[in-house]
């Protein structure tokens, strides 16, 4: 019975980075053993134990054969007869099928010990992501795994055999088999690392952006106005914001939201291009769509349709008067959730500067957004209601007496 801690801590400590989490795999033991020792199973399809003290995960070694479509319908054998090559010979990239024993500390790999059957050392030297095995192809979700590494190690390329056989998978029907949670739980990861766009490149060239997100992989080809976007493809557009959202530090709703701002754009007709009339409210439909059929997370969703709706405005918001301020804070919604509207301002100060030569440019509409906001957050608005209702207003007439006063409020900050 040995252990090895495997996988991305490897990498990264070869790598120089800090190792967030360890994984661990035991060859030679069986189920019995682990839990005579005091481990805890917790795997329903494979043996895998929690450590009675670390509560890390170990998992015993095991090989897989594909027995269905999609990632589902795998048999798996485990038995003390599995090897540690035959247990990394089934992970998705060589950098992520390495193995090694610990120094006595028990925290950092015995790079002495190095298990490396599928050349990982090698291709970490030479930035490569390469599949481990032909096995990779046994399971689509890799390919979006593979992606948003791409988007984590933005330096590494794509392997052509690898790139090849990913291509193969989605022209044999894999990519479709993805289910909605695996699709946005690896998505979600890609879009918070340091450059997001790579994820996207690598799966457009894979072709699997247009199985798993057509709506997205639509824009690419579609052109705006050159005076307002140098960049001039919609496609281009939106992985420049998407970036500058990560620059950012932006959370991942609003890096979903810059994803998403521009959809409409793609069903413009081409009669039409390069303007695009009304493509916020196409936008927010194919948002719509495409948050049902991912099942995507309210937040993302909502910050989303407001963002798509609204953008332009808040692009064009430096020359509204006061009334017209309050009605665009409105229709955010700013007064009950300031905090997302916060981020709806962020969003749309990454979609000012996504574009060709605006990437320092400042975006003063948004900080006076948010101190128009905070003006008419400082309106008395019960007491106004209540002077209304003393007076005999009802209802809508009692709405429109508290927007005239925070408009009142915003004006009176724009003159001082």
């Amino acid at each position: 019975m040995q252990t090895y801690l495997v996988g991305g801590a490897v990498r990264d400590h070869l790598l120089g980075l800090p190792v967030q989490d360890r994984d661990w795999v035991v060859v030679g033991a069986t189920p019995e053993q682990m839990v005579a020792q005091g481990f805890v199973p917790v795997g329903r399809d494979f043996p895998v134990f929690l450590h009675p003290q670390t509560h890390e995960e170990y998992a015993l070694a095991r090989t897989e054969r594909k027995s269905g479509s999609g990632y589902r319908g795998f048999v798996v054998h485990a038995d003390p007869s599995v090897t540690l090559e035959e247990d990394l010979a089934r992970r998705d990239l060589s950098i992520n099928a390495m193995a090694a024993a610990v120094l006595p500390d028990n925290n950092t790999p015995d790079i002495t010990t190095l298990v490396d059957p599928c050349g990982g050392q090698r291709d970490l030297a030479a930035h490569v992501l390469r599949h481990a095995s032909p096995a990779f192809a046994e399971d689509p979700v890799r390919i979006l795994r593979l992606a948003r590494f791409a988007a984590r190690f933005a330096q590494f390329t794509v392997a052509d055999e690898t790139l090849a056989l990913m291509r193969a998978m989605v022209q044999d029907g894999e990519a479709a088999h993805l289910v909605a949670e695996r699709v946005w739980q690896e998505l979600a990861k890609g879009l918070m690392e340091d450059q997001p766009s790579r994820m996207f490149a690598v799966l457009r060239d894979s072709g699997a952006l247009a199985v798993v997100l057509p709506e997205v992989n639509a824009l690419w080809g579609v052109p705006q106005p050159p005076e307002h976007h140098p960049e001039i493809d919609t496609g281009v557009h939106v992985m420049m914001v998407l970036d500058c959202a990560a620059q950012a530090k932006a959370p991942l709703e609003v890096r979903f939201a810059c994803l998403v701002h521009d959809l409409g754009k793609a069903t413009t007709p081409p009669a039409q291009w390069p303007r695009h009339i009304a493509h916020e409210v196409r936008s927010v439909r194919l948002i719509q769509i495409m948050a049902q059929r991912l099942r995507l997370p309210h937040a993302c969703t909502e910050l989303a349709e407001v963002v798509a709706r609204e953008h332009g405005n808040i692009h064009r918001s430096a020359s509204l008067d006061a009334p017209a301020t309050v009605r665009l804070l409105e229709r955010c919604d700013a007064f009950r959730k300031p905090e997302r509207f916060a981020q709806v301002v962020q969003a749309c100060e990454c979609d000012a500067r996504g574009r060709l030569g605006y990437e320092q440019a400042a975006y003063p509409q948004g900080a006076r957004l948010l101190r128009a906001l905070q003006q008419a957050q400082s309106v008395a608005t019960d007491q106004i209601a209540s002077a209304a209702q003393q007076a005999g207003a009802r209802g809508p007439d009692i709405g429109r007496a508290v927007a005239q006063a925070r408009a009142q409020a915003v004006a009176a900050m724009e003159a001082r």
